[in-house]
């Protein structure tokens, strides 16, 4: 682990995700003086279906760290998405050039496919089980970039019974709006407590920068570079 001593004034949003590698820490304590996490993003997209949460904390494991404020946590991403966040969250899936980016990290970047979908073996998907491969490539299939996708549009599929073909549309789409929204809350909560934005995951830091050129967003957005780990 880094030194206690905060190196710098410097305060980061870790993103998108509410845990971060060991490895991944010790680099940004170094660098910050305080590291903010959310807390696990569960979406709520009707009254009836949403996304599992789980109640893990970077804390839990480092609470000296949340004693010295080194480790801030207990920003709440879960529930329905506000007017406003549905709005940017729809500017992303009908921008093409973020649902190229989108795409061409679920086909080439295994660390980013894995965090959206768990095709290690079996994958459930319209009330079927499918080998992971194979629920892959229909997941990978190129008409997935022209598909027109909005919020509203997979709330309507979740209300839905769906066909097999149906249901990968859904999945992609579903995917793309959880993709998105975490992006949406990391500029909510820099914008909101003045803090630069880092990630160790090359693909959403791709997104993110895309999305605050194309709409014109002042945020420090840093990368770290995963190596051995």
């Amino acid at each position: 682990m880094a030194s206690l001593t905060p190196a710098s004034a410097r305060r980061a949003l870790y993103y998108p995700f509410h845990l971060c590698h060991e490895q991944t820490l010790a680099r940004l304590l170094e660098d910050y003086r305080a590291i903010h996490f959310r807390d696990y993003m569960a979406l709520q997209l009707t009254p009836m279906s949403g996304t599992t949460a789980y109640q893990d904390r970077m804390g839990q494991y480092h609470p000296e760290m949340i004693e010295m404020g080194r480790i801030v946590q207990g920003y709440s991403v879960s529930g329905p998405l506000d007017a406003e966040a549905v709005t940017a969250v729809d500017r992303d899936l009908a921008d093409k050039t973020w649902r190229a980016a989108f795409h061409d990290g679920l086909k080439n970047n295994r660390r980013f496919q894995r965090g959206l979908f768990d095709l290690s073996h079996s994958f459930v998907v319209g009330g079927s089980t499918v080998p992971g491969p194979a629920a892959l490539l229909r997941l990978l299939e190129e008409t997935h970039l022209a598909q027109a996708c909005s919020v509203e549009q997979v709330q309507a599929l979740s209300r839905r019974r769906l066909a097999l073909d149906e249901s990968y549309v859904y999945e992609y789409a579903l995917a793309l709006v959880k993709t998105s929204a975490a992006l949406v809350y990391t500029i909510r909560l820099c914008r909101q407590h003045t803090l630069e934005a880092v990630t160790d995951s090359e693909i959403h830091f791709r997104l993110l920068e895309r999305t605050c050129a194309r709409d014109g967003i002042s945020l420090e957005n840093k990368r770290i570079l995963r190596e051995g780990y």
